[in-house]
């Protein structure tokens, strides 16, 4: 009886564990406060705010007109053009950093590669906006560094042959200076989930290194694989820096024309602007909501 009531806990002992976890509780809130002010002043206000703009006129009234203008050929234009650099862009991105990653940690590379190329990956993801657009311009413009080396040793002349720097190519592959390296960081844990054990079984039962890729390996990736492209897709879709620093009003996508609808001195149309904002949301929140889907998906996978 009194072993049994001694490791019963009393009374007192419980109301004293109640202050410890609510002060733990209350920091534990304190904590990810930060993160919870910034995601309610940076994401939730703005987007509520293009909400309700994209459904009201000049004078604040309630309208539908914003939304119908979205149909127009001008606008349509620039959302296809968007769509298509931000697919060709992820589409490319997506195998050119599913290479990288697998010839890093999978291809035999000396040790040093991995870690130097993870460094690059993360600085390089994040370097877009104007100093990206002008390293393009200073060696791919037509003056270019690259341009001129290519003209002068090579006899080759790439503006003569259609390219420009300006246009639908010149952009998607600007982009693709961080679709890459982002690529890499997203796919790298997937690559090193490979199990070694994978390949011996397979070439055990008499299977090659095709049918090894065609029946374990790609199935095992192909879902961080598609989920990176929608993330891939969406960074690309909702950048503009790069974009207008580098063609100006030479290309007409759909986040130049934001930006001239919102901030511009000929077609300022501020609730137009809310409503092309809102179908940029609708899109990259769509491929997001998609690359979460997968990715979870994925980490249910390689449990």
């Amino acid at each position: 009886m009194s072993a049994s009531s001694e490791s019963m806990p009393t009374p007192s002992s419980r109301t004293a564990s109640q202050p410890s976890a609510a002060r733990a509780s209350l920091l534990s809130w304190l904590g990810v406060a930060p993160f919870l002010i910034f995601a309610l002043l940076f994401l939730i206000l703005p987007t509520g705010m293009l909400m309700v703009g994209a459904f009201q006129d000049a004078q604040g009234h309630f309208t539908l007109n914003n939304i119908v203008r979205l149909f127009d050929d001008n606008i349509l234009g620039a959302y296809k053009i968007s769509l298509q650099i931000s697919a060709a862009s992820a589409i490319l991105g997506t195998l050119l950093g599913l290479l990288l990653a697998l010839a890093a940690i999978r291809g035999g590379l000396p040790a040093w590669i991995r870690p130097t190329l993870t460094t690059f990956s993360g600085v390089a993801s994040n370097f877009a906006g104007i100093p990206l657009a002008f390293a393009f311009l200073s060696t791919l413009g037509r003056m270019g560094l690259v341009t001129m080396l290519l003209r002068k040793y090579l006899d080759v002349d790439l503006y003569a042959g259609g390219f420009s720097i300006l246009s639908f190519a010149g952009l998607t592959l600007t982009y693709l200076y961080f679709q890459v390296p982002l690529m890499v960081l997203i796919i790298a844990p997937a690559v090193e989930g490979l199990k070694d054990e994978w390949r011996e079984a397979c070439e055990s039962l008499g299977g090659s290194g095709l049918a090894y890729w065609r029946h374990i390996a790609l199935p095992v990736l192909w879902p961080s694989m598609v989920g990176a492209a929608l993330l891939l897709f969406a960074n690309a879709f909702g950048a503009v820096a790069t974009a207008y620093a580098l063609t100006g009003s030479s290309l007409n996508i759909v986040t130049i024309l934001l930006y001239a609808q919102i901030h511009g001195d000929v077609l300022h149309d501020q609730n137009l602007g809310y409503a092309l904002a809102l179908g940029m949301v609708l899109i990259t929140g769509s491929a997001n909501a998609g690359y979460i889907w997968l990715r979870k998906r994925s980490h249910r996978e390689a449990a």
